[in-house]
């Protein structure tokens, strides 16, 4: 052990797991942001529906939110305009807001968005 105390090498191996779990959150951080990114001029429902799809709903507006906040983040009414019309959570605007534009057990993958031209519109495309 060199001259090295238990006590130094407890502390090493600490600081190396703490470091290590830093760097391991930052990555999932960063890999995260990229799994969840809304694709350029992509639209509301392909936008839920591609996250329903990979992560599922949570019985929240999880995903309509993170769109909202990466295309309008000053926009206001989101939800309320989505609850009006039976959103209360991801999966409802699916099956309440946007029925067309989500996938269902047994679906095809659907085509690619075809985009809103007014960012932060909660128009569908025209898919």
């Amino acid at each position: 052990m060199r001259g090295e105390t238990l006590q130094n090498i407890m502390r090493d191996e600490n600081t190396t797991a703490a470091t290590a779990a830093t760097e391991a959150e930052a990555y999932l951080e960063a890999a995260g942001g990229e799994l969840t990114r809304r694709l350029e001029r992509e639209c509301l429902p392909c936008y839920v529906s591609r996250m329903l799809d990979e992560f599922g709903c949570d019985n929240t507006l999880r995903w309509a939110k993170h769109w909202r906040d990466a295309c309008a983040p000053d926009g206001r009414g989101l939800e309320r305009e989505l609850q009006d019309r039976g959103g209360f959570c991801d999966c409802g605007i699916g099956y309440n807001v946007y029925p067309d534009h989500m996938l269902h057990e047994g679906d095809k993958p659907p085509p690619a968005c075809a985009g809103v031209f007014h960012r932060g519109s909660t128009a569908p495309c025209s898919r």
